[in-house]
């Protein structure tokens, strides 16, 4: 292997994924394959032993999957290379992914010429998201803003305005949560209207499903 090589180390835990990645690979001038494994210990063992410069991680793996392998190598190389090689874009999928250090993310249906494009960019220290999947994680991240706004709405509440909250989605009226809490109806209905006023509702309705989506209830 000459010096200006990028080492490329294939893990996937189908055998023909692998014969199949490696005769890409062998008719690339640049690129050497060093090793293989079927799971992601084996991807661990190997990155430890070789340091390859590029690591294509199949995700959905027996024993040790591709994130957690991910996670491990990146803690102990943080500039080492990889590329999740998957057929999945689950939206939480991908941002778990991007969490454990992956360089690239690309579906397994990829063209081999963008494949190794891919590779030959992550070797240079630069990362690389398939389009399809970088719209899922803008979707993903979204969704994750809105849950933590939505809680940092309900974590405004005081102590007495979340025992108001769940007595309404008791069904109780003014007058029981009034009873209930050993308080006038007036105080509960500044309570309420504060309560709604924090978590952006109009009415009890919306109050109780706010509560219900964001696990503040058993139901």
């Amino acid at each position: 292997m000459e010096k200006t090589d990028i080492s490329v180390v294939i893990i996937d835990d189908h055998p023909l994924v692998r014969e199949g990645l490696r005769k890409i690979l062998e008719l690339e001038p640049g690129i050497k394959v060093i090793d293989e494994a079927g799971d992601g210990q084996g991807a661990i063992n190997i990155a430890r032993k070789f340091k390859p410069d590029v690591i294509l991680m199949d995700i959905n793996m027996p024993g040790t999957n591709g994130v957690e392998a991910t996670r491990i190598i990146k803690r102990e190389f943080p500039n080492m290379g990889i590329i999740a090689l998957t057929i999945h874009e689950d939206e939480e999928y991908v941002l778990e992914l991007v969490r454990a250090g992956v360089s690239g993310y690309v579906l397994k249906d990829i063209a081999p010429a963008k494949l190794v494009e891919t590779i030959r960019t992550v070797a240079a220290g630069n990362s690389v998201i398939d389009p399809t999947i970088t719209r899922t994680l803008f979707s993903e991240l979204n969704r994750l803003t809105r849950r933590r706004h939505a809680q940092e709405e309900w974590e405004s509440l005081t102590e007495r305005e979340m025992d108001i909250l769940k007595l309404i989605t008791q069904g109780k009226s003014n007058k029981e949560i009034a009873v209930d809490l050993c308080i006038s109806e007036k105080t509960v209905k500044n309570h309420i209207t504060y309560v709604f006023r924090k978590l952006k509702v109009d009415d009890r309705t919306q109050a109780v499903l706010f509560a219900i989506k964001n696990r503040l209830i058993e139901i």
